[in-house]
């Protein structure tokens, strides 16, 4: 029996492919969510929601993701697009989670 996932480059069939996907997978829903632990963080340290959206933080964490992708080789306009949506997302729930904790 072969043990799952395989790196990349030993897959040789595509069920091997779709474990190694899978795996990574669920280890990226469980980063994310570490991720929006800090988002959490975040609201119940800003003193004030006009603190939430930092636009220059913003444009930083998605320069760096895109600087990241070119010098692993891939797509950094895909990873652009990725990251505009994850910390658009994150912002919301840090609204949501800022709110939350001052009602």
């Amino acid at each position: 029996m072969t043990d799952f996932p395989l790196s990349p480059e030993d897959c040789q069939t595509m069920p091997e492919v779709r474990a190694g996907v899978d795996a990574l997978d669920a280890e990226l829903v469980a980063l994310l969510a570490k991720r929006f632990g800090y988002m959490r963080a975040a609201a119940r340290i800003k003193p004030t929601r006009d603190a939430v959206r930092d636009e220059a933080r913003k444009a930083s964490v998605i320069a760096a993701a895109v600087a990241e992708a070119e010098a692993q080789g891939i797509p950094a306009d895909v990873i652009a697009d990725i990251w505009e949506r994850l910390v658009e997302g994150s912002i919301a729930y840090e609204f949501g989670e800022w709110d939350r904790i001052r009602d």
